[in-house]
């Protein structure tokens, strides 16, 4: 358990030696992104284990499709790119100021901190890390304390393939968390509920520290009338439904015309028992852990059925030593009041809303509060160009879910209040490098023109 002494000397120790070497060369960050690869690639049977032992299960495949492959995708796209990204870029110099010269350089901050969650405790402590270590910066990781078995596996290998200096892992509880958020870091970024990153936001705001905040909300999918039921149900049953639901850009609601909703419903109960044949108990199906979260769930579930909303499960409740799998269920045309319309549902409920046509389900996302993600299936390209003017949300998806997540190119991250910020790629090569402008004046610069005392005519010349 790390006390706030020695949070702080592990930042003086990364604060050091970054001073020692403020600019890596690009085979320095090359071999640290190796290095991050190698560790997790060696060690990812253990990294399945630990994580399964954490959430009661896990389904292996989603764990490496999630945790370990998207990360060595983000290694492999970073170290391909980085001397591109490194290089200084040209700025266009004004004709009153030429022959001068001007560029913008990509620095380090220095030491970033990232505080992670639990749902993808390996991915989210490290993706934000693959960026910052390509950008050069030092890196302090606070796994979540809720993962306690990939927190200390994380912490341990981290240890044997990296020297404190370069990455460290600080373990502990929740009060560590709130001392590690005050840290005066060069960049802090977060993942998790909103009412912890106000939290975070608040520590780091002592020190005006800069933040990235992925922070979820409730994540729409719209389903229009000329999508095809069937292919919509099988990618929004892939997105709600992996890890059971507890992914910060699963599906949280669809919205669908009241027409077509009785053979949706049956499109998800299809897809369902095509994807779990064995039902909740398969090892397909992952768990929902934790007292807490089940506890919400169920009350959220509790309230829809006392309003009289109709309820589908579509597979069984399975107890087991370390758990309890959640089985999918549907949550038919809930009202915006209740606690399932009004939280991110962040688990294996899916309300599914009967809406009068395309234009009232467009209102009612731009209504809402902005998401992490939009899903739309449609082919119609003028209502594609309507969805992508007119509603705002950290990521957009046309007929799957999830998936854009999975582009290291793409920017990912939050606007207004699914969170601030984005990272991933080049994206977030920049989130952790100052830009830095630079200015060359030349000898022979006709600037002197201008000193004073001012000369009316030149001015006038000059167009100023």
């Amino acid at each position: 358990m790390a006390d706030a002494r020695s949070l702080q000397a592990h930042l003086d120790h990364q604060r050091h030696a970054f001073a020692a070497e403020p600019y890596p060369s690009a085979a320095t960050r090359r071999d640290r992104l190796d290095r991050l690869a190698t560790m997790t690639r060696q060690h990812r049977d253990e990294i399945v284990q630990a994580i399964r032992q954490d959430a009661g299960h896990r389904a292996e495949a989603e764990t490496r499709l999630a945790e370990i492959a998207t990360l060595l995708q983000a290694v492999r796209h970073a170290r391909r790119r980085l001397k591109r990204w490194m290089k200084p870029r040209r700025a266009a110099m004004p004709w009153r100021l030429a022959p001068a010269r001007a560029r913008v350089h990509r620095q380090p901050l220095g030491v970033v901190g990232i505080i992670a969650p639990a749902n993808y405790p390996w991915q989210l402590a490290l993706m934000p890390a693959v960026d910052a270590l390509a950008a050069g910066n030092r890196v302090m990781i606070k796994p979540s304390e809720q993962a306690p078995t990939t927190s200390a596996l994380l912490a341990g290998l981290v240890e044997r393939y990296f020297d404190p200096a370069e990455l460290c892992v600080i373990e502990g509880d929740a009060e560590v968390g709130r001392t590690f958020a005050a840290l005066p870091f060069d960049h802090l970024l977060y993942t998790g509920p909103a009412r912890h990153g106000r939290t975070v936001a608040t520590a780091a705001a002592q020190h005006l520290t800069p933040i990235t905040l992925g922070l979820g909300g409730k994540t729409p999918a719209i389903v229009a009338d000329d999508a095809d039921l069937a292919h919509a149900a099988r990618r929004i049953a892939f997105g709600k439904w992996f890890n059971a639901g507890q992914t910060c850009i699963a599906p949280d609601h669809v919205l669908i015309d009241a027409a077509r909703l009785p053979d949706f419903v049956e499109a998800l109960r299809e897809a369902v028992a095509a994807f779990y044949p064995k039902g909740t108990a398969g090892d397909d199906y992952s768990a929902v852990p934790g007292e807490a979260s089940r506890t919400r769930l169920e009350g959220m579930l509790a309230q829809a059925r006392d309003h009289g909303c109709r309820v589908i499960e579509l597979g069984e409740r399975v107890e087991f030593t370390h758990g309890v799998k959640l089985p999918p269920t549907l949550v038919i045309d809930p009202t915006r009041r209740l606690a399932i319309m009004q939280e991110e549902v962040f688990g294996p409920w899916l309300p599914v809303i009967g809406m009068r046509d395309f234009d009232a389900a467009l209102e009612r996302v731009t209504e809402g509060p902005r998401p992490l993600a939009l899903y739309a299936f449609t082919d119609d390209p003028a209502r594609r160009r309507r969805l992508v003017e007119q509603t705002r949300s950290g990521g957009m998806v046309f007929n799957d879910t999830l998936w854009h997540s999975a582009v290291p190119g793409l920017p990912f991250g939050g606007v207004g209040e699914s969170g601030m910020g984005s990272y991933h790629g080049e994206a977030g090569f920049l989130r952790f490098s100052h830009q830095r402008s630079v200015f060359v004046q030349s000898r022979r610069s006709a600037v002197g023109l201008l000193n004073p005392p001012y000369r009316k005519w030149l001015l006038k010349l000059l167009g100023l």
